[in-house]
């Protein structure tokens, strides 16, 4: 048994993947591992409580169809992967997908149990211009740049600890009106089974909160420092205190137009200032989206690539609780919505206490 599970799908165009091929040779090297390539060998594998790497060649189009067979199981078998920890390096033969594919991919793995550290996205576009400001950084090329950031996520995902705490200090934040809001309605069920934690809510609805207005980057770092921000307001003088207080985030997000709300968006893009001087490997990140239709999933995948992939918060499995209510309040006569309430809050529980 080797000390991880690479799961690489097989790509009929090998000379696509032959770019993705060497960099988990030099990400690989040293470690020993198990690897599945084709859907019987998935099947037929144990894959919870492992820790898996998962990589994907997408070729130009966008697609690889053993892949595709995967998720498919992925999505039908909703504990194959629990207990277990992972990572994504995909790789594309375009400007485009790479990222796409992979929340996607995250969501639904997640769903299956997969927990993911922060950053657990490491991708390759043809150019590797995405690779341009680490290059810088390192003083490499952009391929060097690659490989460094597949190594790392390796080593990360083989570290990866949970840091349980006697009584969890979480974050909840929301942007809704609590006479109508579904969104909140569900958040009081959930919060009934919380009660050992302690619990901060803030919401963004009142007051003005402004979005990012890309500041030069010097000029954000240097507020960063102070933990502040050049628009200040309650993003500032309350949100980001809170953020450094937390063990886990929650956001309560209704669903507008596919979309996390104005204010949310906002919340996240200024949550840019402070990611320049601390990173949140260590705060959990959990979701509540009610939407009136459907469309939750595209929320979740919002979540996903703003906050872990990006903003470095860990994604516990079953991270999110997705439900359908049009009607205000409506969510409280869905059929059996205090039980999967109650399941939900014992997730955090289990992911910030160790309970059971």
């Amino acid at each position: 048994m080797g000390q991880f599970v690479l799961v690489n799908p097989l790509c009929s165009e090998t000379r696509k993947a032959q770019r993705l091929q060497s960099i988990l040779d030099a990400s690989l090297k040293g470690y020993s591992y198990d690897e599945i390539v084709t859907m019987e060998e998935f099947e037929k594998a144990d894959l919870r409580n492992k820790k898996i790497l998962f990589s994907i060649s997408l070729g130009e189009s966008g697609i690889n169809l053993e892949y595709y067979n995967m998720l498919k199981q992925i999505r039908l078998r909703r504990d194959c992967f629990e207990g277990s920890v992972g990572g994504v390096i995909i790789d594309g033969n375009s400007e485009l997908f790479t990222k796409s594919i992979s929340r996607e991919f995250v969501f639904s793995a997640n769903r299956s149990g997969c927990t993911f550290p922060g950053r657990p996205l490491v991708e390759g576009t043809r150019s590797l211009k995405n690779f341009n400001i680490r290059a810088q950084n390192l003083h490499m090329d952009n391929l060097g740049a690659y490989i460094v950031a597949g190594r790392q996520l390796v080593f990360n995902i083989l570290e990866y600890a949970e840091k349980k705490k006697e009584r969890p200090k979480i974050l909840m934040l929301h942007a809704s009106d609590r006479k109508t809001s579904n969104s909140l309605s569900l958040w009081e069920l959930v919060k009934e089974h919380l009660g050992c934690c302690d619990i901060q809510e803030i919401s963004l609805r009142n007051g003005k909160v402004l979005d990012c207005q890309g500041c030069p980057y010097e000029t954000c770092k240097h507020f960063a420092e102070e933990e502040k921000c050049f628009y200040g307001g309650p993003i500032v003088e309350e949100v980001y205190p809170a953020i450094l207080e937390s063990d886990a985030l929650v956001l309560v997000c209704p669903n507008y137009n596919d979309a996390v709300g104005a204010n949310i968006a906002a919340f996240i893009n200024r949550l840019t200032a402070l990611v320049m001087t601390h990173k949140f490997y260590d705060k959990s990140l959990f979701g509540i989206v009610v939407s009136g239709y459907s469309g939750g999933d595209i929320v979740a995948q919002q979540m996903i690539s703003a906050l872990n992939m990006n903003k470095t918060f860990r994604l516990p499995g079953h991270f999110a609780l997705l439900e359908t209510a049009n009607d205000p309040r409506s969510i409280l006569k869905s059929d059996g919505i205090e039980k999967r309430a109650q399941a939900f809050a014992e997730n955090i529980l289990k992911n910030l206490k160790g309970t059971e």
